[in-house]
């Protein structure tokens, strides 16, 4: 009894007043055609695949004749420039929820290949954008431009809290203005 009373009393303390959580679903409409092109990586998860990225991180998607979409990551490392290219297939029915697949084709067949890439959230033009996935184990910012003004990182920062990310734990990965 007194061990539920403290975990109450301490649930109640850490979450924010007056700020509900949200939910941790994709947006359910996603132009793809405004969201194609290139990315830059305001901060993410610890990930292992990107554990030697040092900075100028970018990510760009071009839709392919067969409903596909080419993925390139890059980064910089101290070894020079890194890329990586892979594919998304959009999973049907639900515009901004994608399967992306970084291994060999040979190995598409196997379920474990395909990771999920959720766009959570949209900025206004496409101006930004905020990836996540069904385990909050993934989270990335992005941005058209190399930097993001600080108040509207923190703001994004803020709703990711709220859906359940371990945003203590962003890599911040370009400028802050």
């Amino acid at each position: 009894m007194l061990h539920a009373m403290l975990m109450t009393l301490v649930m109640a303390v850490s979450t924010p007043i007056g700020l509900p959580t949200l939910p941790n679903e994709p947006v359910p409409e996603l132009d793809l055609a405004s969201y194609a092109g290139q990315w830059h990586e305001i901060a993410h998860l610890p990930m292992f695949f990107e554990r030697k990225c040092l900075q100028a991180v970018t990510a760009s998607y071009t839709p392919m004749p067969d409903g596909t979409i080419h993925v390139r990551n890059a980064c910089q490392t101290s070894d020079g420039r890194q890329t990586v290219d892979g594919v998304a297939k959009i999973v049907d029915g639900q515009p901004a929820v994608f399967k992306v697949r970084f291994a060999p084709a040979w190995l598409g067949w196997l379920p474990r290949a395909w990771a999920p890439y959720w766009v959570i959230e949209v900025g206004p033009g496409y101006q930004w954008a905020v990836v996540g996935s069904p385990s909050r184990k993934y989270l990335w910012i992005l941005a058209r431009r190399p930097g993001m003004r600080r108040a509207l990182f923190e703001n994004i920062k803020d709703r990711a809290r709220r859906r359940g990310y371990a945003v203590e734990d962003l890599m911040i990965m370009a400028p802050l203005d």
